[in-house]
C-alpha cells in the first residue's frame, strides 16, 4: 500500500482571527439587509481592549458599526471574565472610506457591456479584481469534503457547543483542533493524531480538562473505527491556556483562509472571504467553483475534482476554467471542463444570481468553514446539477 499522512486544523469562533472575520461579515450582513447592491470591503483588527474596523464601503444606508462589533463579541462569549476581552467595554474604532471610483467603474460596467447593445444582463458586472480561485470536492465524507478538515471543524463546533450549553462551564471561547489522517492508496485509513487546545478558566486543573475533552469532545466526534492503540491524542499540550482571544493574540480578518476552505488539501488562490460583497470574485467565484466541483463528484464523473477559475478586473467572463480530477475522472478533464462551462455560468452577475448572494447570510459562515456547510443550506452545497452535467458530457 502507498501510505501517507495529511493534517488539517480548524479554530473556534473565539479565535482572535475568527472574531475579526465575524465582525467583518456582520457589518456586511447589516449593510446588505438594507442595500443589497452595496459595495463592501470591510477589514477588522483586534487586540487587547480594542477593535478597529476599516475598509472601503459604498452604500446608501447607515449601520452602527461599533454596536455591531460589540454584539458579535458578546455573542461569541467575551464578557470580561477573569480579565479577558470584553465586548461591552473594549474601544471600537471605525475608519471607513468609499470604494475607489476606478474599481467601481469596472465592476458596474463590465468590458463586455461597454458599447455592446446586445450584451445580456450577466455581462453588466465585471469581476471586482483579478485573481485565481479554486473549488474542490472528494468522496471522503458525506459532504464531499476532505476528512481532516471536516473532522477538525466538527471538533471545534463540539468544543463550542460544550461551552455554550454548559456541559463544560469552565471552557472559554478561544480554541483550536487539528486532525491527522493516515491514507492508504488515497483512501482514509485511520486517525494518526488528534489535537485539541482550549481556553479555560484558571480554576480547573489540566487532568480534568484532558479527561473531559476526550469524553465530551473527541469521543463523540472522531469515529471509533478511526481510533486505534497508536492514535496520539493531545489536549492542551502546553499545559495552560487561560489568557486567550484578542487578550492573548492580535486578530485580523482574512488570516484563516485555509481553515475557511479545504484545510490545505486543495490549492488556494490566496484571497480571503469575510467582509467582501459578492462582486468580489475572491469570495463568490470560490463558492461557485465549489458548487461545480461538488456536482462533478456527486454525478459520479470523478472521485475528486478541483476547479480553477481566473479573472481580469472589470471583465465579466473568466479568462480560464481548469478541471483537475487527479486521474479519477471517468472521462477526460477537458471533457469535464467543457461540460462544466455549459452548465455553470461563471460571470459574477450570474454567480450572484445563482447562489443568491445578495442576502445577509455571511456571518454564519465566518466560523467553522465557508465550504462543506450543509448545515446552513447554502446554494453552493447543493448537488442539483448532476443530471445536467451528465447530459452535457454525453453520459
Amino acid at each position: 500500500m502507498n501510505r501517507h499522512f495529511f493534517t488539517s486544523e480548524s479554530v473556534t469562533e473565539g479565535h482572535p482571527d475568527k472574531v475579526c472575520d465575524q465582525i467583518s461579515d456582520a457589518v456586511l450582513d447589516a449593510i446588505l439587509a438594507q442595500d443589497p447592491t452595496a459595495h463592501v470591503a470591510c477589514e477588522t483588527a483586534c487586540t487587547t481592549g480594542m477593535v478597529m474596523v476599516m475598509g472601503e464601503i459604498s452604500t446608501n444606508c447607515y449601520v452602527d458599526i461599533p454596536s455591531i462589533a460589540r454584539s458579535v463579541i458578546k455573542d461569541i462569549g467575551y464578557n470580561g471574565e477573569e480579565g479577558n476581552f470584553d465586548g461591552a467595554t473594549c474601544s471600537v474604532l471605525s475608519a471607513i472610506d468609499e470604494q475607489s471610483p476606478d474599481i467601481a467603474m469596472g465592476v458596474n460596467d463590465a468590458l463586455e457591456s461597454r458599447g455592446n447593445t446586445g450584451a445580456d444582463a450577466y455581462d453588466r458586472i465585471g469581476a471586482g479584481d483579478q485573481g485565481l480561485m479554486f473549488g474542490y470536492a472528494c468522496k471522503e465524507t458525506p459532504a464531499l469534503m476532505p476528512m481532516p478538515i471536516a473532522l477538525s471543524h466538527d471538533l471545534c463546533k463540539q468544543l463550542t457547543r460544550c461551552r455554550k450549553e454548559g456541559t463544560l462551564p469552565y471552557l472559554r471561547p478561544d480554541g483550536k483542533a487539528q486532525v491527522t489522517i493516515e491514507y492508504a492508496d488515497g483512501q482514509p485509513l485511520r486517525a494518526e493524531a488528534v489535537v485539541v487546545s482550549t481556553q479555560h478558566s484558571d480554576s480547573v486543573d489540566l487532568a480534568t480538562i484532558r479527561q473531559d475533552i476526550i469524553a465530551h469532545v473527541i469521543t463523540p466526534i472522531i469515529p471509533a473505527d478511526l481510533i486505534d492503540e497508536n492514535t496520539k491524542i493531545y489536549v492542551n499540550p502546553t499545559g495552560r491556556f487561560v489568557v486567550g482571544g484578542p487578550q492573548g493574540d492580535t486578530g485580523l480578518t482574512g488570516r484563516k483562509i485555509i481553515v475557511d476552505t479545504y484545510g490545505g488539501y486543495a490549492r488556494h488562490g490566496g484571497g480571503a472571504f469575510s467582509g467582501k460583497d459578492p462582486t468580489k470574485v475572491d469570495r463568490s467565484a470560490c463558492y461557485m467553483a465549489r458548487y461545480a466541483a461538488k456536482n462533478v463528484v456527486a454525478a459520479g464523473m470523478a472521485e475528486r475534482c478541483e476547479i480553477q477559475l481566473a479573472y481580469a478586473i472589470g471583465v465579466a467572463r473568466p479568462v480560464s476554467v481548469m478541471v483537475d480530477t487527479a486521474g479519477t475522472g471517468i472521462i477526460s478533464d477537458d471533457q469535464i471542463a467543457e461540460a462544466v462551462t455549459k452548465v455553470f455560468d461563471f460571470r459574477p452577475a450570474a454567480i450572484i444570481d445563482t447562489l443568491q448572494l445578495r442576502r445577509p447570510i455571511y456571518r454564519q459562515l465566518a466560523a467553522y468553514g465557508h465550504i462543506g456547510r450543509e448545515d446552513l443550506d447554502v446554494v453552493w452545497e447543493r448537488t442539483d446539477k448532476t443530471d445536467a452535467l451528465k447530459q452535457a458530457a454525453g453520459l
